[in-house]
């Protein structure tokens, strides 16, 4: 492996919100383990190469804990909140495998696959206010964001009428932009849960958090302030992320009309379309992980007490396992790729996100055949580098 002089500093933007920021160039070309600078100045160790990546995200000894002394932080908000209790993506086997197996079941493709007529009605109910008022319209606050949002309220059983706090509290928690803001949001995000919690102890409803709550709290496998970690999570990712990916994979197709015309053509192109969005985009870029123990890998080793980073957006370019890797093609396997993580952590709802997806994209655009940006697509705003990628806002017309 040949190291840079100036290790490249970690987390960058971009510059197109479908493309890794350019500076990450020289991290493609350095494969699969190089070195980089995070926000205070401390170096860590970035995984660019596939095989390299999936082989050490599926190893024991890097840890996921942000409690541990020496974890990564990009950024300073990462790092004035990552003592914070964190569920299921900041904690390590056993307790990771038991909180893991509390909720699984209700993120099977089975379960998916059972709410696919909701996710259709949701979508339908969303473009259907939104064709009624009218173009132009932002597609993020009237359909990417809501859609994701109704879905994991219905999953968990909390008030969708309480969207706009959650939703406005998530954004704060990812986004910041000073840890005083992310602290704030994380307790108010907190108390909203415990008194959800509490009204749930006295009127149940039907709901994951409800099952949570009569089950495995009042059996003790949870207590309170586990439960309310993994609720959190849970609601967070459940419709960020898929909001993003909405939003960011409309806007990639607008970008690229003849793909789009293909899946138009071909609605059976839609999972491989998904797949390939998925891998192409790579909202959620650099994964993090500590090293408990010595690692010898790609010839170099990683010492006990090591920061670890995961670079999605360059290791989903990794021309030796997808050829012309910046290119969309709907005709390759992108399958394998690691924008859902990989090993113990992957993911816990990517088939709840793969059917969203599915149904919001292929909806959208059969229904709205004219939709296209409704201004300079240089002058939309997207997301830092320092959160997960996606759109600010998308104006669009039909």
């Amino acid at each position: 492996m040949t190291e840079t002089t100036a290790p490249v500093a970690f987390p960058q933007s971009r510059t197109c919100p479908y493309q890794p920021p350019a500076a990450y160039d020289s991290l493609r070309s350095e494969r699969p383990l190089t070195r980089i600078t995070l926000f205070d100045g401390r170096e860590a160790w970035l995984v660019s190469g596939h095989a390299t990546a999936r082989a050490l995200l599926a190893d024991p000894r890097l840890s996921s804990d942000r409690s541990r002394p020496g974890f990564p932080a990009p950024t300073r908000r990462f790092a004035g909140i990552k003592n914070r209790r964190t569920a299921l993506l900041g904690v390590d086997d056993p307790e990771h495998h038991a909180q893991r197996r509390m909720v699984v079941g209700d993120f099977t493709l089975k379960r998916a696959v059972e709410l696919r007529p909701r996710i259709q009605q949701i979508v339908d109910e969303r473009l259907d206010a939104m064709i009624a008022q009218g173009p132009p319209a932002d597609l993020v606050s009237a359909f990417a964001l809501p859609v994701p949002s109704m879905v994991i309220c219905a999953l968990l059983g909390v008030p969708y009428a309480d969207h706009d706090f959650f939703e406005t509290q998530s954004r704060r928690l990812l986004r910041g932009p000073e840890t005083a803001d992310v602290e704030d949001a994380r307790d108010r995000l907190e108390a909203y849960f415990g008194e959800l919690i509490d009204r749930k102890q006295q009127d149940p409803g039907t709901g994951l958090l409800d099952d949570l709550v009569h089950r495995q709290l009042r059996e003790g496998a949870l207590d309170r302030e586990g439960l309310t970690a993994l609720a959190l999570i849970l609601l967070v990712a459940g419709h960020e992320t898929t909001a993003n990916m909405i939003s960011l994979g409309t806007f990639t197709l607008l970008q690229h009309p003849e793909r789009l015309a293909e899946l138009r053509a071909d609605p059976r192109l839609l999972p491989a379309a998904v797949e390939e969005l998925m891998r192409m985009l790579s909202i959620a870029d650099g994964l993090l992980r500590l090293a408990v123990e010595d690692i010898e890998v790609a010839g170099t080793t990683i010492r006990k007490g090591d920061g670890v980073v995961f670079a999605t957006s360059v290791i989903n370019r990794d021309e030796t396992v997808y050829p012309e890797p910046d290119a969309l093609d709907w005709s390759r396997s992108a399958r394998h790729h690691v924008a859902f993580g990989f090993g113990i952590h992957q993911c816990l709802g990517q088939n709840l996100a793969r059917a969203e997806l599915e149904i919001a994209l292929h909806t959208l655009f059969d229904r709205l055949p004219t939709l296209r940006l409704a201004a300079p697509a240089e002058e939309i705003p997207f997301k830092p580098g320092d959160t997960i990628q996606g759109m600010l806002e998308l104006p669009v017309t039909w």
